[in-house]
């Protein structure tokens, strides 16, 4: 098998430290290569010293696994002044047996001296900023569901169903309703005359949900989810702040992407922050598709298809 690369260095991180394997050609004998592992810490000294450490070596490509988040510091500064690729951990797999961290750092090696590793997109440092932003609101728009989830629950106990009746409780007119609960009103009637618009053609409905047995107790956890959730959609107002002057150098995909039925401003955002908006480094709609795990599975043997699952994307 050819050698790409003479020189080349295999790192495989954890949270503590890095085992960096530099494989070499022999002085000794042809055809023959030698190998030299060494540990380094994950702090930014101590990756700055390995960097020196691969130049030195001469290495001409190094290659990093994805592991977590911990390769991130890795790759940042070593991509500054080497040849550095990220390759998935799925397609780096040791041999069963041999796994330990010095015999996966050596393997990465290798196949990366044979070139039979594929570089995963590592998008440029706006790109990354606009994954952090855009990540952070999904996942605090995720926690003020499920914020509005465990107030449901706190009042199934109270046997108030005022879920069954409004749609939105977190509205104009199920806020009014559950302030007026935490502050001691407990008539049915009189909460019900809270309702705003349409719901008010439901009064008799919502009478007969708010009748409940709603104690100091729950008023106390009602209070902290509201709080709770006034916080995070806050939070959320920040972050759409910071995304709009973000995305101003993609101004123009971003409205692009926008008329595309059901694919509202938000979802343009996203696709913008994970794919770069530059199709260019997609050979096809179709390497798209496949990278975002949009695609299929394609796993066959003997004539059988064995896994046709979607991976996780």
């Amino acid at each position: 098998m050819d050698v790409l690369h003479e020189r080349c260095a295999g790192v495989d991180i954890s949270k503590k430290d890095a085992k960096a394997c530099v494989r070499t050609a022999s002085t000794k004998r042809r055809g023959t290569f030698t190998t030299e592992t060494t540990t380094w810490g994950s702090t930014t000294n101590a990756v700055l010293a390995l960097r020196d450490h691969l130049l030195a070596a001469e290495v001409t490509l190094v290659v990093i696994e994805a592991t977590s988040d911990y390769w991130k510091p890795f790759y940042y500064l070593l991509a500054d002044e080497l040849n550095v690729i990220l390759v998935n951990a799925r397609q780096a797999k040791n041999l069963p047996g041999r796994k330990t961290d010095v015999s996966d750092a050596a393997w990465l090696a290798q196949l990366g001296a044979h070139g039979l590793l594929r570089a995963s997109f590592v998008p440029d440092q706006p790109v990354r900023e606009l994954r952090d932003l855009t990540r952070a609101r999904t996942q605090l728009t995720r926690e003020r569901g499920q914020t509005v989830q465990r107030l449901e629950k706190l009042l199934e106990d109270t046997g108030i169903k005022l879920s069954a009746v409004a749609s939105d409780i977190m509205g104009v007119s199920g806020r009014a309703m559950l302030e007026a609960l935490i502050h001691g009103e407990r008539d049915p009637q009189t909460l019900a005359e809270l309702a705003k618009r349409k719901l008010r053609n439901k009064i008799p409905q919502l009478t007969e949900a708010l009748t409940g047995r709603f104690r100091a107790h729950h008023a106390f956890l009602t209070r902290l989810h509201l709080d709770h959730y006034d916080q995070l959609t806050d939070a959320i107002g920040q972050l759409d702040a910071r995304l709009e002057e973000a995305m101003a150098p993609f101004r123009p995909a971003l409205d692009l992407l926008d008329t595309i039925p059901g694919i509202n401003r938000a979802v343009a955002e996203v696709i913008i922050a994970e794919t770069g908006g530059d199709m260019s480094r997609f050979a096809s709609a179709r390497h798209l598709a496949s990278w975002a795990g949009v695609c299929p599975g394609h796993h066959e043997s003997a004539g059988r298809t064995k896994s046709t699952k979607v991976r996780p994307g």
